[in-house]
């Protein structure tokens, strides 16, 4: 089992289920973003890494565009190394268009995640081999309006596929890379992390998103306190 056959299992399964209206676009950069993906997979993910970042969902100008978890996208280019055509999705929203790594817009949550470890591990190859960052759910939601709508906020019904898959996913992914500590970015990411794999030890640190006053007012202080204290650092 690698994490290559485990992203293509998980996309298989995630983009066999349906979403309902207010949702009216769903992204998988599992497959239209295959290429840069599964470079991150083969390039940071071989070989067991102590401490399992999980963060929630693609975000529109990360992920969505790069394959990778909170991939904005000159860090994943210019620290991470990595590049490559990404394709449209199958049903792209008009006002969120897919240009993969020649998108101008920055993703701040991936910024920040991504800058911290830089500045904190200057390479990537350090920071990998201690660490691997995961996103719970590989889908990117939109509605109409082109807003976006998280996990959380799907139909009961949807969320519990939808959840079902992931844990399965997470599970396999916690398997493989033994990880002696699972941190949950953000409260939805730990709760997922505490259902899926129950047997883990599943700490939680908070979300860099633009969303939270906490974050922005020294996300990386508090993201850093957080580690401190559950003895990640």
């Amino acid at each position: 089992m690698s994490l290559k056959t485990i992203s293509r299992d998980l996309a298989r399964a995630v983009d066999a289920l349906s979403f309902a209206p207010p949702v009216a676009a769903v992204y998988d950069p599992l497959v239209y973003a295959k290429r840069s993906h599964e470079a991150y997979l083969e390039r940071f993910g071989k070989g067991p890494h102590e401490v399992l970042l999980v963060g929630m969902n693609p975000g529109p100008w990360g992920m969505a565009q790069t394959g990778v978890p909170f991939g904005e996208i000159a860090m994943v280019r210019d620290w991470m190394g990595i590049a490559g055509k990404v394709s449209a999705p199958a049903n792209e929203h008009p006002k969120r268009p897919v240009t993969g790594f020649a998108c101008t817009r920055s993703e701040v949550s991936g910024k920040r995640v991504w800058s911290w470890a830089h500045r904190r591990f200057r390479t990537p190859e350090a920071f990998f081999e201690r660490f691997f960052v995961w996103n719970y759910c590989p889908l990117s939601f939109m509605e109409e309006s082109g807003r976006n709508r998280t996990p959380d906020k799907l139909d009961r019904g949807e969320r519990a596929s939808l959840f079902a898959v992931c844990d399965r996913a997470l599970a396999r992914v916690v398997r493989l890379l033994a990880p002696t500590q699972v941190v949950g970015i953000g409260r939805f990411a730990q709760m997922r992390c505490q259902q899926a794999v129950p047997d883990a030890h599943v700490v939680v640190a908070p979300h860099p998103s633009p969303a939270s006053p906490v974050a922005n007012r020294g996300w990386e202080q508090v993201f850093e306190a957080a580690l401190k204290e559950h003895r990640v650092l």
